[in-house]
């Protein structure tokens, strides 16, 4: 069915879509308390095959987030087994993860003993030796909260990793289980979304409307 876009709004969305949408992101996220209370307000079936490892990726993700890098390091390689071996991008950020931490409780010998055994070994590989630079010089600041590298002790840094972690682990998981996709529903709806809409807005608009921005129309 071929539909005018500017007519998108008045297309009717089942309920039910709306509540898978919604499943997912809870799901995704490990947000187990507030899945079971929204199966039962909506009246869902469980969806027990995919509920299975969600308390395992919630404890690693908390321990990411809070900065225990080992320990979700660890966790990982139970539930996920060699997805660090495989994934060494993932496998250093969460080993800087650590490093940094260490540097933020002022252990600077442990963190440059760490530093020297665990992360230089990287710096082999080119795309690495940058990041390293950024992370050792850290040390060279008394207050490196206040350093140009400030942004690798910010919460929205462990947040990104963190993420990163658990969409790989249900990467892993997703080989065994075609029910746990990396990206939440939203999150590919909003990617397709503004997709299409960009592409409406260069074929249709022709210049005359600026390009759409996924924070402006939230707004609107």
């Amino acid at each position: 069915m071929d539909v005018d876009p500017r007519h998108y709004e008045h297309i009717p969305v089942k309920d039910n879509d709306i509540h898978n949408i919604v499943l997912s992101y809870l799901v995704h996220n490990c947000f187990k308390d507030t899945v079971d209370s929204f199966i039962t307000c909506t009246g869902m079936k469980q969806p027990t095959d995919r509920l299975d490892d969600m308390e395992k990726r919630k404890c690693i993700f908390r321990h990411a987030l809070e900065g225990n890098a080992l320990k979700a390091i660890e966790l990982t390689e139970q539930l996920a087994g060699d997805l660090l071996e495989k994934d060494k991008d993932l496998h250093f950020d969460l080993l800087s993860l650590h490093f940094v931490e260490l540097v933020r409780s002022r252990r600077c010998t442990e963190a440059l003993e760490f530093a020297q055994t665990k992360l230089t070994p990287f710096g082999k590989v080119q795309k690495y030796v940058e990041k390293l630079e950024d992370f050792m010089a850290l040390l060279a600041y008394d207050e490196p909260e206040k350093s140009p590298m400030f942004h690798l002790l910010s919460p929205e840094y462990r947040q990104n990793v963190a993420d990163s972690l658990n969409r790989a682990i249900l990467g892993g998981l997703d080989q065994a289980n075609a029910n746990l996709p990396c990206y939440t529903a939203m999150e590919r709806l909003i990617q397709q979304t503004v997709a299409v809409r960009q592409c409406l807005n260069q074929e249709v608009g022709k210049g005359e409307h600026p390009p759409f921005s996924l924070k402006t129309f939230l707004k609107s």
